[in-house]
């Protein structure tokens, strides 16, 4: 017998084996319930293919030829994805919106003998439920601000506060860049806006309500994806602890931080070329001086002193936010990022 549900709590989706995503692989990419693996009952390609036989030529074609290749698609996912699960085996399937595509693969799996669950509503049932908590009316997520100048570390004091059991919410690394002129991650392109969202509502909740998280202190912008408002209001309200460490420790972190674009002058200096029109040219061409001769501690000194520190006092100046404590380092070392993590926790009595 084929189950249905659209209760995908946390709770609800750790009762099943795996969570099988029969859209398209585009669909996919776009946007996914986290945890989801992707067995196709059509490709893009052979979806286009469907579609454009029913628009032009008619109803009981397109129904017969898409029937027989996710016939096959099906036969090709039991005998390799899926080949090594026996009868206990409880997936929860769904496509689109819970229609042809899923209950095409929930019919196979029932005849099996595994006990499947069609997803009512498909992927739009996910895609309220994260909407709903960042763009609804709720406004109950409390946070704790982890701010500084760059290059003091910041990132990497999360990171460390994850290690000692202190629950934290990592948005660079969610949204795969880390939110500066320089912070794209070379290779990796950012999620879209919609899968940022997925991933960022499925960390939130797993975390306890009644314990402190610490979120690195952003702009509404993380590169190309914009913050939820829900976690922007929080964000917004949200006490703070500063790290602070003299320019020249925050250059020499920076520089190695980076080092991946420092390696490459010619990106650096198109980055350095989409800078705000407020700098002078000759600042801007200096710059590409120090890039092409490899002087990236150089630049990034300048850069923190010229660029980044007068937009965080600016910034800083707008807030009403409370502080709860600065951490003064005198060095961003290894050594130093962790005795700020130690000095976090104990603010935070965590």
């Amino acid at each position: 017998m084929i189950r249905r549900t659209d209760d995908l709590s946390l709770q609800a989706r750790a009762r099943f084996d795996a969570i099988i995503d029969v859209r398209s692989p585009s669909e996919f990419a776009h946007d996914h319930i986290p945890g989801a693996i992707n067995l196709p009952v059509l490709d893009d390609a052979e979806r286009a293919e469907v579609g454009t036989i029913y628009v032009q030529r008619s109803k009981f074609l397109a129904r017969r030829t898409g029937a027989a290749k996710v016939a096959r698609n099906i036969a090709a996912h039991l005998d390799a994805a899926l080949a090594d699960r026996d009868g206990s085996f409880r997936p929860l399937v769904h496509c689109w919106r819970g229609g042809q595509r899923s209950g095409a693969m929930a019919a196979v799996m029932d005849q099996i003998g595994w006990p499947v669950t069609v997803l009512d509503g498909g992927y739009r049932t996910w895609r309220r439920r994260v909407q709903t908590a960042f763009y609804g009316a709720g406004d109950d997520l409390t946070v704790i601000l982890l701010d500084g100048g760059t290059g003091s570390g910041k990132t990497e004091v999360l990171a460390r506060l994850a290690d000692r059991g202190v629950q934290t919410l990592d948005l660079e690394g969610l949204a795969r860049h880390r939110g500066s002129l320089f912070g794209a991650w070379r290779g990796r392109p950012q999620p879209t806006q919609a899968l940022f969202e997925s991933g960022l509502f499925a960390v939130l909740e797993a975390l306890d309500a009644a314990r402190p998280v610490v979120v690195e202190a952003e702009s509404s912008r993380i590169g190309a994806r914009t913050v939820p408002p829900a976690l922007w209001r929080a964000m917004g309200r949200a006490n703070v602890i500063e790290l602070s460490a003299p320019v020249t420790a925050r250059a020499a972190f920076s520089a190695r931080a980076y080092a991946d674009i420092g390696a490459d002058p010619d990106a650096v200096e198109a980055v350095l070329g989409r800078l705000p029109p407020h700098h002078s040219r000759d600042t801007i061409s200096a710059w590409k001086a120090l890039a092409r001769s490899g002087e990236t501690e150089t630049l990034a000194a300048s850069l923190i002193a010229e660029h980044y520190d007068p937009a965080y006092r600016r910034q800083s100046a707008r807030r009403e936010r409370p502080l709860l404590g600065r951490i003064e380092m005198s060095a961003v070392t290894p050594a130093d990022l962790d005795q700020a993590a130690e000095s976090v926790r104990a603010l935070i009595g965590a």
